[in-house]
């Protein structure tokens, strides 16, 4: 089969269906965690604090892990390791049926990120192969409209099977919708010969440059802010509004729909008004909803007719926020560099997940819920002083190597 058949008609290949459930299913088992934390502490007897951390090691895990599996596993078909990857990712979640212990659980939350950190670029490499140039962009955002769409369904529908049926039947629905793409990667996905290997040192070289590093710096802290959040989201909303689990799965879904049009808010803002303004609106925005949400915890119980657009407005900001730190970061690096420093910003974006999910518990266990949008609305300053400080910097030219771009033009890097 060609690697370059076509998208036919309006309707999207099955191939690219298979990749954006692959994409869809690992940021809900990513982000699940935070729908039912409660539950799950009470169910490992541990402290909310401890069973977040389960979400910072994930994310540390797939920081550290996504450059060096990309490296490492360039030479094996592409079917084969996304299967292999997915094979993997539903076994840590069905054997979670099978465990009580919070050290087990954690290691099995190892398991599924170390699948994960293989899975999501392997499927991102594997769209920019398979689709035709003139179609590559926009099979490209249709993958990645399944990050999204799983703020909308996955993580809501995970919060609802957790309250209806236990905890361990989030991750049984993680472990369906894997099995689900895993079936449908087979089924659909044309053998694809491995990608020339990229060196490790290749891939770490932008951020050598001291404007590619504030830039990744300054998206890794504007997650830390985000995730500090949303990772103690239940026990927060839980401690100002007094909302119960069945509602919080109706919230998520709400700030998920709100992060979808946020991020083509920010997409459009970067067009008009280019990567810094648009940065610098989101943040402050982000910081102004974080604000009044501490301020709401002042006169507890808070009235869910004001939290509810707050709420909204900060997933808003929250996911208008990668559109700009994305086109400075390529602007910066140039086109030589540009698909190596754009994967090294997934890595800081889960660097910036960990930290926030570390520091969080740390300030929920020592401070309660009320300090968490006051640290989140602290981070904004320390995020736009880095991004304006990339934005001073003005990149060196660096010549390509003669035949690079011929090369990846045959072959595109992931």
């Amino acid at each position: 089969m060609s690697t370059t058949s076509p998208l036919r008609g309006r309707l999207p290949a099955p191939w690219l269906c298979a990749l954006t459930l692959c994409a869809f299913t690992l940021q809900t088992d990513d982000f699940v965690i935070a729908g039912v934390l409660p539950a799950l502490a009470r169910g490992l007897t541990v402290s909310q604090a401890a069973a977040g951390q389960l979400v910072t090691v994930f994310s540390v895990v797939c920081a550290v892990a996504a450059p060096v599996a990309a490296v490492s596993t360039a030479r094996l078909p592409r079917r084969a390791l996304l299967t292999a990857a997915l094979a993997l990712f539903c076994l840590a979640n069905f054997a979670v049926l099978l465990t009580s212990s919070y050290v087990t659980l954690m290691a099995l939350r190892v398991l599924a990120a170390l699948a994960a950190a293989i899975a999501l670029p392997t499927a991102l490499a594997a769209t920019a192969r398979l689709a035709p140039p003139e179609r590559r962009g926009r099979s490209l955002a249709t993958v990645m409209a399944g990050l999204t769409g799983a703020m909308v369904l996955g993580v809501p529908a995970g919060t609802w099977a957790g309250a209806a049926l236990g905890w361990r039947a989030t991750f049984v629905l993680g472990g369906t919708l894997g099995l689900a793409a895993l079936l449908l990667v087979r089924g659909t996905l044309p053998a694809l010969p491995p990608a020339p290997a990229t060196p490790l040192a290749a891939r770490l070289r932008p951020p050598n440059r001291p404007a590619v590093l504030y830039a990744l710096l300054a998206a890794a802290v504007a997650v830390l802010g985000n995730l500090l959040l949303q990772t103690y989201l239940a026990p927060f909303l839980h401690d100002l509004a007094g909302v119960t689990p069945g509602t919080l799965g109706v919230l998520l879904a709400l700030t998920g729909v709100a992060g979808i049009a946020g991020a083509r808010a920010g997409g459009t803002l970067v067009d008009r008004w280019g990567a810094g303004a648009a940065f610098a609106t989101a943040a402050l925005v982000f910081a102004a909803a974080t604000a009044g949400l501490a301020l709401c915890g002042v006169r507890r119980p808070a009235a869910l007719a004001l939290v509810v657009p707050l709420l909204a407005v900060w997933a808003a900001a929250a996911w208008a926020i990668p559109p700009a730190v994305q086109t400075r970061v390529l602007t910066l690096a140039g086109s030589a560099h540009g698909p190596q420093a754009l994967a090294l910003t997934s890595s800081g974006v889960y660097a910036g997940a960990s930290l926030g999910g570390a520091l969080g518990g740390r300030l929920l266990a020592s401070y309660g819920p009320g300090a968490l949008p006051v640290a989140a609305a602290c981070c904004t300053p320390v995020a736009l002083l880095l991004f304006a400080a990339a934005g001073r910097r003005r990149p060196r030219p660096v010549p390509p190597r003669q035949g690079a771009l011929a090369s990846s033009a045959r072959h595109p890097q992931r």
